[in-house]
């Protein structure tokens, strides 16, 4: 029986484009994105979904809408969604539907109602009261800086000499 001799490089070489190869394919697996496919009556319909979609807020994900969100229950509300708008539901019945089962915060648009009222009326408030207090603040500065006062003729003609034997002295050094 005779060996094959196998160069050492080659090898190195061939298990690293291996690895490389199962790398690449183990992580595109994971890439790979769910792409929504509905078919629409109208691009009317599309639209609406569309706009709808990026409307509603993620239950489960809070800062994002169910257009970017991949959580399973943002998937079930695209697709409720989707079923509203084929049975022709208008943009607040969709809103309303929503907001039954999930409550305000699926809109990122609230209704004024007095349980959101600190949601619409709380940072304008805030606003008004920051600047009133600032505007309060530079007044109450401005009034405790001293007024500046003229110097009588004795005062000028003290300065004067001081400034005078002030200037004599420097010339001396």
């Amino acid at each position: 029986m005779r060996l094959v001799s196998v160069n050492p490089k080659l090898c190195q070489r061939l298990i690293m484009v291996v690895l490389v190869l199962v790398l690449f394919g183990w992580t595109a697996s994971y890439s790979v994105a769910q792409v929504d496919v509905h078919q629409f009556n109208n691009p009317a319909q599309e639209a609406q979904y569309r706009a709808m979609i990026e409307e509603l807020r993620c239950p489960k994900c809070q800062n994002q809408n169910l257009a970017g969100s991949d959580a399973p229950i943002a998937q079930d509300l695209k697709q409720k969604t989707y079923e509203l708008v084929k049975d022709g539901q208008s943009d607040q019945q969709i809103r309303d539907y929503m907001s039954e089962r999930y409550g305000d915060f699926i809109s990122y648009r609230p209704p004024v109602r007095p349980s959101t009222w600190i949601l619409w009326f709380m940072p304008p408030v805030l606003l008004v009261l920051a600047l009133t207090g600032w505007l309060l603040m530079v007044r109450r500065r401005s009034q405790r800086r001293p007024k500046a006062v003229g110097l009588s003729a004795a005062e000028q003609a003290k300065l004067d000499q001081l400034l005078a034997t002030r200037v004599r002295d420097g010339e001396q050094q």
